[in-house]
């Protein structure tokens, strides 16, 4: 089975993703702007200012990890646009949380303060939004269009996130 999972910044995709791929025992892929800004050898905000106006940068990216993805039978996809861009997933699952629960944890994550994590949260979002729709015409905030399960995060610990997506998991199986 193949699980897609997408969110915005700050949901604990990446976290959900490693707990879900451990407890199933499928290949994680999670092959992030971070990673990709690391191979270049250049800063993650370079990167993520770089990709405004170079759209190679989004779709080398989600090409990668879409290829990965389908080089395997069973594996969990964590990415921003893993719901979207991989259509051979099982069971497409978004995660969301108020910019303000983002923040917090990019806060407690990254350090700085908080005003400066909201105002880059609020910011990459609308960037994100544009940046998707201008390249393949998707509207990251409709998930609801092609998730077969949203989860609020807010007030959930991610071994509970991920509780839920393998009980949906196992009604598809």
């Amino acid at each position: 089975m193949r699980i897609a999972i997408s969110s915005e910044s700050g949901c604990g995709n990446t976290t959900v993703t490693k707990l879900v791929s451990e407890r199933l025992g499928y290949p994680m892929i999670n092959f992030t702007f971070r990673q990709l800004a690391a191979e270049k050898g250049i800063d993650f905000w370079t990167l993520s200012r770089m990709a405004e106006t170079d759209h190679s940068i989004d779709k080398e990216l989600d090409r990668r990890q879409t290829e990965m993805a389908m080089g395997n039978k069973d594996c969990v996809l964590g990415s921003r646009l893993a719901i979207w861009m991989l259509d051979k997933a099982d069971l497409k699952v978004y995660l969301r949380a108020t910019p303000e629960t983002r923040a917090s944890r990019i806060f407690r994550r990254e350090g700085g303060s908080y005003e400066e994590r909201y105002r880059e949260t609020v910011e990459r979002d609308k960037a994100n939004t544009r940046r998707y729709m201008d390249i393949y015409g998707i509207d990251n905030t409709k998930p609801e269009m092609v998730a077969d399960l949203i989860i609020d995060t807010d007030d959930r610990t991610p071994e509970e996130i991920a509780s839920l997506i393998i009980a949906e998991a196992g009604k598809r199986a």
